[in-house]
């Protein structure tokens, strides 16, 4: 018996003894997935689940296996528990529920768990899939998602909206937006950056120059900062100030596209045009940038300010080819022809892709059209006119008000009442200003009450149901390019007669519910992207924005936005791929 006992006792010693803990089930449930044996595994995380409660993994797990058997609310239950009792910080759990609310055709619970995710995850984990979601849930509740903030982006929502401002001209509108971001993200310095070139666009010099201080406060070497505050100084005459800056920028060599944009520009509106010559070749022997008009136009003007003509004349035939309809080439090749045969002194010019201020009145005034539509919404021409109204002489501040009044929006109106109340004004630019003024406000008081007793005005009314004719487009302020979005539309999808006729369809159904609003000329290949998409879409059809916009050579985001805009006017809603 002893030695059957030793001999058990030596057979025993060689089997190794099983601990069943979490970890074992975990392994077991893993090892289940793989095999594709799905109740194995749930029954697996369960266990996990008993050995180890506090441990959010395993709930999550389990939570995710019961969302794969479709078992959609009892995975958003033990997600809901994972959140109010394991581990409140596991913000994830919001994404997933959101999820199968989505599974479940529950998209305002949907939506509201998604936005939760975005504004307290810190991590963005799952911002691509969020991203994604976020477009879905857009189509099937047909109004954009309210999202205040994303906070793994720090503010990056705000930025991103207030940048768009900014480029669009709406600098009071941006300086709104980011002085509310200063409190919330006080070590946010783009948007500090970006405040204070608002504040500059807006002729608000001590304020901008006050926000500069704060960034280098904070970073001494943020390039954008000492650009920004030695243009300021220029503008303040302080020389000496400007020399110690221009020795600093001189000898920074950046990598990144922004910023070598940001110092060659600034090189060049502090006159140091070899410099600025020098990165803008740079930035054009990049593809990514090397198709751009405005650069190859800077490029010109650096080395027309360096008297190297040949390439002057060079880069602005380019330019005639990046941007055909562009003035600005033309306008500049004569001037440089008339220089080159002794017509002309050459002079210094601006880095700005538009025409000269005076020479812009001069036209607007020949051809008796007002200002194009799409000029009012430039922001360098928006900006050099909040600036001639601040610091041009006495007949230049009289145009200015004459030219802002036939723009009228809210920018315009923040700029002239500002103007008002500033000191030391001459008596009749104030009584101008203030004619102008008192004129917006009572159209746009017009506007809302003709909007309250009659929905559609008469004009609308006769469009309905077909794109405008050219003769009533002159008469309501508009412009053939309206027509030019479809007629591009259609040149571009090669699409059936069902797909043409959906295009237009759509689109004299925009037309007549905006008019008279008219879309810039500069977007006609958005738009028509945009109306390509969503025709296709109501027509059930296999497409992608990332596939129209390469055809189209735009980008994505571009097609999206456009789509979204006759989206939300038409009320269409597509199906969804």
């Amino acid at each position: 018996m002893k030695g059957k006992l030793v001999r058990a006792e030596g057979h025993l010693a060689n089997i190794i003894p099983i601990h069943l803990d979490a970890s074992f089930f975990f392994e077991r449930a893993v090892r289940s997935l793989d095999r594709n044996h799905v109740d194995k595994a749930l029954k697996y995380f369960r266990k996990a689940v008993e050995y180890e409660p506090e441990n959010p993994v395993n709930h999550c797990n389990m939570a995710g296996i019961l969302s794969e058997k479709g078992d959609y609310e009892a995975s958003n239950a033990i997600l809901a528990n994972v959140l109010e009792v394991v581990d409140p910080s596991m913000t994830e759990c919001y994404f997933y529920m959101a999820n199968n609310y989505a599974n479940m055709d529950r998209f305002e619970e949907a939506e509201q768990a998604l936005v939760t995710y975005l504004e307290e995850d810190t991590q963005g984990q799952f911002m691509t899939e969020a991203e994604e979601m976020m477009e879905l849930l857009y189509y099937e509740l047909d109004r954009p998602t309210k999202l205040n903030r994303i906070k793994s982006r720090k503010g990056v929502v705000e930025h991103d909206q207030a940048r768009e401002l900014l480029e669009e001209g709406k600098f009071a509108q941006a300086a709104e937006l980011l002085e509310g971001m200063s409190s919330d993200y006080p070590d946010y310095l783009a948007a500090r950056n970006n405040l204070a070139l608002a504040y500059y666009y807006m002729g608000l010099f001590p304020k901008a120059k006050e926000t500069i201080a704060e960034v280098l406060e904070q970073e001494p070497g943020n390039l954008h900062a000492l650009c920004n505050l030695a243009i300021f100084h220029q503008n303040e005459n302080r020389a000496d100030q400007v020399l110690l800056l221009i020795k600093k920028l001189r000898v920074i060599v950046p990598f990144q596209h922004e910023q070598v944009y940001k110092l060659a520009t600034t090189m060049g509106i502090l006159g140091q045009h070899d410099t600025a010559y020098v990165h803008f070749r740079r930035l054009l022997k990049d593809e990514e940038t090397a198709a751009d008009p405005a650069l190859a136009h800077y490029a010109a003007v650096a080395a027309y300010n360096t008297e190297r003509y040949d390439a002057a004349e060079r880069l602005w035939h380019h330019v005639s080819k990046l941007d055909p309809g562009s003035e600005v080439s033309r306008y500049y090749l004569s001037g440089l022809e008339a220089v080159k045969q002794g017509e002309q002194e050459p002079e210094k010019l601006s880095y700005h892709y538009h025409l000269p201020f005076d020479e812009q009145f001069r036209q607007w005034e020949n051809y008796g059209s007002g200002i194009p539509e799409e000029m009012k919404n430039d922001p360098l021409i928006r900006s050099s006119f909040f600036w001639a109204l601040r610091h041009g002489d006495r007949a230049t501040k009289l145009q200015v008000i004459h030219a802002l009044g036939m723009i009228g929006d809210y920018e315009v109106q923040q700029a002239l009442q500002s103007f008002i109340e500033e000191p030391g004004e001459e008596k009749d630019l104030l009584e101008a200003a203030q004619t102008v003024l008192n004129g917006l406000k009572s159209a746009e008081h017009e506007d809302r009450n003709s909007q309250v007793v009659r929905p559609f005005s008469p004009i609308a009314l006769k469009s309905i149901g077909k794109v405008p004719s050219t003769s009533e487009q002159s008469d309501t302020g508009s412009t053939s390019h309206w027509q030019a979005v479809v007629d591009r539309a259609l040149q571009m999808s090669e699409a059936k007669a069902e797909l043409q006729h959906e295009m237009e369809r759509l689109w004299t159904d925009y037309v007549s519910r905006v008019h008279p609003e008219v879309p810039g000329t500069k977007q006609i290949e958005g738009w028509a992207a945009g109306l390509e998409y969503l025709a296709a879409k109501n027509h059930s059809r296999p497409v992608t924005y990332q596939s129209i916009a390469e055809r189209y050579g735009i980008s994505a985001s571009t097609v999206s936005k456009y789509a979204k805009q006759i989206h939300s006017v038409c009320n269409s809603k597509p199906p969804l791929v």
